[in-house]
């Protein structure tokens, strides 16, 4: 696993009304602070990545559908520096991942619907933090499914 990245099983209480998904509390020990909150749509067949934050801690929770996430840390002082990480989340795997300043994150839709991944950063966006690459560069490895990115 990637230094800094966590990945915690949040709450569902359902009900034959529905379901409540607990995402992040305040009083969390590993909540950081607030910045903003924003949701993410992945259509099926494009890539949403790669990209990296500067300042910004992540914390994604997939709230409809399924991901495929990938991660690459190339933080220079990192203990973890050049591993890749991957997982699915969404449906049955209901998770908080926490992702630290300075690792490549994307994500791609996972099955055939568009899935909305939700943000809580500790800081508000700002596009000159934000670090963007092409999907497919050779500088990260990538185990993408779909073949078109942005």
């Amino acid at each position: 696993m990637i230094d800094g990245v966590a990945v915690r099983p949040l709450k569902r209480i359902a009900d034959e009304r529905g379901e409540v998904r607990h995402m992040l509390r305040r009083d969390d020990p590993h909540f950081k602070g607030f910045g903003e909150i924003y949701f993410s749509t992945a259509k099926p067949g494009f890539v949403k990545g790669w990209h990296l934050h500067k300042k910004m801690t992540l914390n994604y929770a997939v709230v409809a559908g399924k991901i495929h996430l990938c991660l690459f840390d190339a933080r220079e002082k990192s203990k973890t520096r050049g591993e890749f990480q991957e997982m699915t989340l969404g449906g049955e795997n209901y998770a908080l991942v926490t992702v630290p300043p300075g690792v490549w994150n994307g994500f791609e839709a996972d099955g055939d619907q568009e899935a909305i991944v939700a943000n809580c950063s500790d800081v508000p966006h700002d596009p000159v933090e934000i670090v963007r690459a092409a999907p497919f560069v050779k500088d990260i490895p990538n185990r993408w499914r779909a073949k078109v990115g942005r």
